[in-house]
């Protein structure tokens, strides 16, 4: 039975020069995937790049698919991250619904708009493994739970099943800001598509979903 190629770094650097070595390989990595694409971005090249040996890199790396799982797992962070602190805010500045789904809106745009060339390699071309893809949708259940607590204080919010209604929310706003950014359709405009979404999804939590 053929082996499974080593998802992981081989190990975690302690010393402030590993750690700035293996964060000159990861960015080297998101350059060279950004430029070449997935089946193109060889160790080799991101090597080079990052201005470090071979064998350096494969210190920390043990081949290209484990560079490619820890810049996902980078960008996941990250995202989820930004799109909590543009919440807060929102909550923290108005309690108004537009205003809380707007910036909900606009974090998942600066998510996906953030090195789209990357995400796209990431999350469409590359074959990620299935326990990455679980940990994002653990992650994405988890925010979804976060969402319903907030639209469950939410005086303007009427909701039949909360833990359903957060669910939509989180999802169609992802998909439609995940599509457009990748595959952007001719003549609409970003800040269009993000008004229509408020529309959508606030006319969907003040109607109970009627």
């Amino acid at each position: 039975m053929a082996r499974k190629p080593a998802l992981k770094a081989r190990k975690k650097p302690r010393q402030a020069r590993s750690r700035a070595t293996v964060d000159a390989i990861l960015e080297a990595a998101a350059q060279v995937f950004r430029r070449h694409g997935y089946a193109a971005g060889t160790t080799d090249r991101i090597a080079e790049r990052a201005g470090v040996s071979i064998g350096s890199l494969y210190q920390y790396f043990p081949n290209k698919d484990a560079l490619l799982v820890a810049l996902a797992e980078r960008h996941i962070d990250e995202g989820f991250a930004r799109v909590r602190e543009l919440l807060r805010e929102a909550l923290d500045g108005s309690s108004a619904l537009d205003g809380l789904i707007r910036s909900f809106v606009d974090g998942m745009h600066a998510l996906h708009d953030h090195e789209p060339e990357l995400h796209r390699v990431l999350f469409e071309e590359a074959p990620l493994p299935a326990s990455l893809r679980r940990n994002l949708r653990k992650r994405e259940a988890e925010f979804a739970r976060e969402v319903e607590a907030l639209l469950e204080q939410h005086p303007d919010v009427e909701m039949r099943d909360a833990a359903l209604s957060a669910y939509l929310v989180v999802h169609t706003v992802e998909g439609l800001v995940h599509g457009f950014v990748l595959h952007p359709p001719a003549g609409v405009e970003a800040d269009a598509l993000s008004d229509e979404i408020v529309a959508l999804v606030t006319g969907y939590l003040r109607s109970g979903g009627r």
